[in-house]
């Protein structure tokens, strides 16, 4: 395997993670579940950590792909700059939800007003993983573009 292919298996976690996440999050809501926002909290700080992931491995796999023919660095460079602005919104995720797990387990009056900031934070995370993933698939697949 090469860095390309690292990157290829892990750039899709920080972006299917924080969807899960949100479905769990509001899952624990409707059903007034604490366990529930935790496993949701949990969730979205192991998408922070695999946005560090797809990020430490981004240079090596362009390193692979842009002497190819047909890769354009324009489209490269997009998807860079785009998943720089995902793996920031993505660690203020988890660092949100690492305050909200902490608030939850301690049973915090202000817990459920953090909870809220999750899901606000994760639907603008989901906003900027979609833009990233269809930059970074345009790399390759120009029927996308």
């Amino acid at each position: 395997m090469n860095e390309a292919h690292y990157h290829l298996v892990l750039n899709h976690f920080p972006i299917i993670l924080p969807i899960v996440g949100l479905m769990v999050i509001i899952g624990g809501f409707i059903v007034k579940s604490e366990i529930i926002k935790r496993t949701a909290y949990c969730i979205f700080i192991f998408g922070a950590l695999a946005a560090f992931a797809a990020m430490a491995t981004g240079e090596g796999a362009e390193e692979v792909v842009e002497h190819m023919d047909g890769i354009s660095k324009s489209i490269i460079h997009e998807h860079e700059e785009k998943a720089e602005l995902l793996a920031l919104l993505s660690y203020v995720l988890g660092i949100i939800s690492v305050l909200a797990l902490w608030s939850n387990w301690k049973r915090k009056s202000y817990s459920n007003y953090v909870a809220y900031a999750v899901i606000v934070c994760s639907f603008i995370v989901l906003f900027f993983a979609q833009q990233t993933g269809t930059t970074g698939g345009e790399i390759r697949h120009s029927e996308i573009r």
